[in-house]
């Protein structure tokens, strides 16, 4: 058996290593794919497959168009967060997400739930059929199924439970170790990060000996190294995070591992072929989802919504440094030929908790430098000042207020268009992209933070310099302990500079909630005006309601 099961994975691998298009059968029992040679790779393609097909259920006969695995994960995990702004109301799931409003029975809370342990019972099916040693084709193809499992169960416990940093006791997600699912209880966060990090040795020890199967569509013992520094970051053990990340680089320069600062403008529109891509989930020409896809909400060219925008605070950090390329994935919709430039403020909506823009035209007066608008016969001059070593604006209006000043944009409903491209034109179609889902540039900065975190700052900083050397950065804007452009802590040039590479990544919420801080939520857009505490039960989405009504677990708080 062993032997018939190598040579027909062998076989498979060439035939199958450019797509991921096969449909799921995570329905297979191990003793079915162990009666099949090529039943183990059929099924891991499929698991591959589930976290982008759009799946009926709860008796639907077509799926919403909405569902898959990763456009929901990247907006529950994104949007509580403060790099976007949502302009105007939305029937969207999305909503929830965005305004912290929690319902057990909303579609995207039960769906991501559903699809997230049909994934783990796909990669569990094969784990269980596939014996060790038979062959390197076999024990990378198990060694992937271990990364898709501990993936899996890392995603539910960021968002259903309190992160490991909060305590290893609190009550965490379900754990599916086998395809016996005949006992279900919640397990506590360190036993689900416990298994997360055996999975992970796992996928390593069996993927070192055997090759990605293709490009970055597939997992490889770098993704497994490269995730199992996040989850060492996660639980606090930044030796190991160290350890880890060097001996992935073997003495290699990190910064030879990122895609080159000339082409990454592109990096995103072609990820699965990326020496920095560690991880992606693989979409073809013929998967575009159109209105339905990640990039939808963010961007409108052609098609798409566009309604979700990068944050006034995240857009203020990227225009330290306009020249930053990463500040090309965002794209303010200037009106074309038009000189003028407009400030705007936040003001509280009559009709609602959140705040909207206030929004005037402006003139610039050559007498003072200055620009100005006209306020009920009274000249409004926009004024400058340093705060935290950072320029802004402010007008003396009824009171001092801060103001943004651009050239003038394209609004909606008073919020300018900030369009963001990070999900956008693979292959030329602005609604289609492979999502990154693990990259180079994370993993340096794990090691950034991690030493950060053990007093190695003049390393932190070299890290943190490597990242904004490839984003274009130079001279004085590169940090040291003697040039700390304004911060007095190390670590927050770490986050901040997480905050600036993995904008719109899925990054941000669980970065600022598992160091215990908290999330400034009071700028324009469709949320309520409110500082966030580390503490705050809003931040665990609550369990589906399907779940609770059939097993029994308990209910987060």
């Amino acid at each position: 058996m062993k032997k018939i099961l190598a040579i027909a994975i062998g076989c498979l691998i060439g035939f199958t290593s450019c797509e991921l298009d096969f449909f799921p059968t995570d329905a297979m029992t191990p003793d079915q794919l162990k009666s099949d040679p090529g039943g183990a790779l059929y099924a891991t393609d499929g698991n591959y497959s589930m976290f982008k097909d759009r799946l009926p259920y709860r008796g639907e006969t077509s799926g919403y168009s909405g569902n898959s695995y990763v456009r929901h994960f990247f907006q529950m995990a994104e949007f509580p967060s403060d790099n976007i702004c949502l302009a105007g109301r939305t029937s969207d799931p999305l909503y929830e997400a965005n305004t912290y409003k929690r319902d057990a029975t909303v579609r995207n809370v039960t769906y991501l739930w559903w699809i997230g342990y049909r994934i783990i019972n796909g990669a569990n099916s094969v784990i269980e059929s596939v014996q060790d040693g038979a062959s390197p084709e076999s024990d990378h193809l198990k060694g992937e199924n271990y990364f898709l499992r501990a993936l899996v169960h890392l995603n539910l416990s960021t968002i259903f439970s309190k992160h490991y940093s909060h305590g290893r006791e609190n009550v965490g997600i379900i754990l599916r170790r086998s395809t016996d699912t005949s006992v279900t209880q919640r397990a506590t966060v360190g036993e689900v990060y416990d298994l997360i990090v055996e999975d992970l040795e796992n996928a390593i020890r069996l993927m070192s000996n055997g090759r990605r199967r293709g490009n970055a569509g597939y997992v490889s013992t770098e993704a497994a190294q490269g995730l199992l520094s996040r989850v060492y970051l996660y639980m606090e053990k930044n030796q190991e995070v160290i350890d880890l990340v060097n001996g992935m680089l073997g003495g290699a320069d990190a910064a030879s591992k990122l895609e080159p600062t000339s082409s990454f403008p592109n990096y995103f529109a072609n990820a699965l072929n990326s020496r920095e891509t560690l991880w992606a989930v693989a979409h073809t020409s013929i998967e575009s989802r159109g209105t339905s896809s990640i990039g939808s909400m963010y961007l409108t060219d052609g098609q798409g919504w566009g309604e979700i925008y990068s944050s006034d605070p995240l857009n203020d950090l990227f225009e330290l440094n306009p020249n930053d390329v990463r500040y090309s994935y965002i794209k303010p919709q200037y009106v074309p030929n038009s000189t003028d430039y407009m400030v705007r403020w936040a003001v509280k909506s009559a009709a609602d908790d959140f705040y909207e823009n206030e929004i005037r035209i402006v003139s610039f007066d050559a007498g003072s430098g200055k620009y100005y608008f006209n306020e009920n016969g009274t000249n409004v001059f926009v004024e400058t000042e340093t705060v935290n070593g950072r320029e802004q604006h402010y007008i003396m209006l009824n009171g001092k207020k801060q103001v943004r000043l651009t050239r003038r944009m394209y609004e909606r409903q008073s919020w300018p268009k900030y369009f963001v491209t990070k999900f956008s034109y693979q292959d030329g179609d602005p609604m289609l992209s492979s999502p990154v889902m693990l990259r180079w540039a994370e993993v340096i900065l794990n090691r950034a933070e991690a030493y950060a975190k053990t007093g190695k700052n003049t390393e932190a900083l070299a890290d943190v310099n490597v990242i904004r050397q490839r984003a274009g950065l130079s001279g004085t804007q590169l940090f040291s302990q003697s040039n700390m452009r304004g911060y007095t802590d190390i670590l927050e040039v770490v986050l901040d500079e997480r905050r600036l590479e993995l904008a719109f990544e899925g990054h941000r919420t669980f970065d600022v909630y598992r160091n215990k801080r908290s999330m400034d939520r009071r700028y324009a857009g469709v949320h309520p005006w409110e500082i966030i505490e580390h503490t705050d039960n809003r931040i665990q989405y609550f369990i589906p309601l399907d779940e609770i009504t059939v097993s029994n677990i308990p209910q987060n708080p």
